[in-house]
């Protein structure tokens, strides 16, 4: 559903017309980002069995489990954004849920180890296009701060998803095997395939959809390429968001094996959670007034500044989870508030190649962040000051490029 003028998308109101309540939007749009949460996060209790069912001798190699998903979850988003320019957004993103209900209960049945990869592979591509829809159906009704605050209620509401899912894990290995911490993502899929198939409307009207073919797909990335703030926070989200990925890939590790936690992993990382969700929903209430630069470049400065901090505590007392905790716990609310920001600085000069950019962007918050992501977590060696020392480095790289990206000038008010 569309305003009359189509002209307000891309101004950046923050009224816009939605085709439901506002409540029930940000839900819809926290559900399909969530399936990929709960992909990621609810067999995290599970990996040490994973490990042993498939008599696993290599150290890390579970987690393998997760950039499988990642790696699948990647580069086909740059395909499903051009196809969603073309056909729109609803009935690709029910193609896509089908997919990724079909391989959740595919990944039950893998024989071997290598079949769980590549179930997961193909769930991960599945998921992509799920992703890609999300984000382009917010940009689609709206622009500017209006999408960051409504970006960050979705973060809100989705950061729920990482809070409960692993304790959900648990909760099923308790009445069933390990392999139903992947059925439950098919029928999480199914619930989101009615309700979607029932409440939403197609979002992209017909004029103003591309044609799908490779000139068409090549100009508009060459767009996205081109435009300088959307190519700069790109890049600069591909770089921080790898150390939401070294945290999910070692979480585990880190509770079970440095601090000794295993009976309350699920608790620790629940809080991790609720630190990043208590973030986003403050960037809600802040964003449209004070703007998303000044918040996102303030918070990279903390982020790194933290990071910087934990690492030093923990080379001087040692790994002292008392000392850690509330360390990271600060770090990653940091990490909250820059996601949404540069989500909507990206995409908001797109308008209606918003499929594309939403892919382009994607990619890059996937597959880029996935590989710094590895090459931090494969780090681990029983001490989190590899990790620490990890995120130092992503977050000095990632405001190189801002600074780059704003030719040096940092807290710029002009993002309406």
């Amino acid at each position: 559903m569309h305003r009359d003028d189509p002209s307000l998308p891309a101004a950046g109101l923050a009224r816009p017309v939605l085709p439901m309540p506002v409540w029930e939007f940000v839900a819809m749009i926290a559900g399909m980002m969530a399936l990929n949460a709960l992909a990621i996060d609810t067999m995290l209790p599970a990996l040490h069995d994973i490990a042993g069912a498939y008599s696993l001798n290599k150290a890390n190699d579970q987690q393998l489990v997760i950039f499988a998903y990642v790696a699948g979850f990647g580069a086909p988003q740059l395909v499903f954004g051009p196809v969603a320019d073309s056909f729109g957004r609803k009935r690709v993103v029910l193609a896509c849920i089908v997919g990724y209900v079909i391989a959740g209960f595919a990944c039950m049945a893998a024989w071997s180890f290598p079949a769980l990869l590549v179930m997961r592979f193909l769930q991960g591509i599945a998921a992509s296009g799920i992703r890609v829809i999300a984000v382009s159906v917010v940009r689609d009704l709206m622009g500017g701060r209006a999408m960051a605050r409504v970006m960050s209620l979705v973060m809100t509401v989705f950061m729920v998803v990482p809070i409960l899912a692993p304790a959900l894990g648990e909760g099923v290995m308790l009445v069933a095997d390990w392999q139903w911490t992947f059925g439950i993502l098919g029928l999480a899929g199914m619930a989101l395939f009615l309700w979607i198939s029932i409440r939403l409307p197609e979002t992209l009207a017909p004029e103003d959809r591309s044609p799908l073919n490779f000139k068409a797909s090549f100009r508009a990335y060459k767009q996205v390429i081109m435009t300088p703030v959307t190519f700069g926070y790109m890049c600069a989200s591909g770089i921080i968001f790898g150390s939401l990925f070294s945290y999910v890939a070692s979480a585990e590790q880190v509770f079970r094996e440095t601090f000794d936690k295993p009976d309350t992993f699920v608790w620790w990382f629940a809080g991790i959670a609720g630190a990043l969700s208590i973030s986003n929903f403050t960037n809600s209430r802040i964003v449209e007034r004070i703007g998303m630069r000044r918040v996102s470049h303030t918070v990279l400065i903390g982020f790194i500044i933290l990071a910087i901090t934990n690492a030093v505590m923990m080379m001087i007392y040692g790994q002292k989870l008392i000392i850690f905790y509330p360390l990271f716990a600060l770090t990653f609310a940091c990490f909250g508030m820059i996601g949404a920001n540069f989500s909507s600085l990206a995409m908001e000069p797109l308008g209606k190649i918003a499929g594309t950019g939403s892919a382009a962007y994607g990619f890059m918050t996937t597959t880029v962040a996935s590989f710094f992501g590895w090459m931090v977590a494969s780090r681990f060696d029983g001490s989190v000051v590899p990790l620490l020392e990890g995120y130092v480095g992503l977050g000095i790289l990632c405001m190189i490029v801002v600074l780059i990206t704003e030719r040096g000038k940092l807290f710029s008010t002009r993002d309406d």
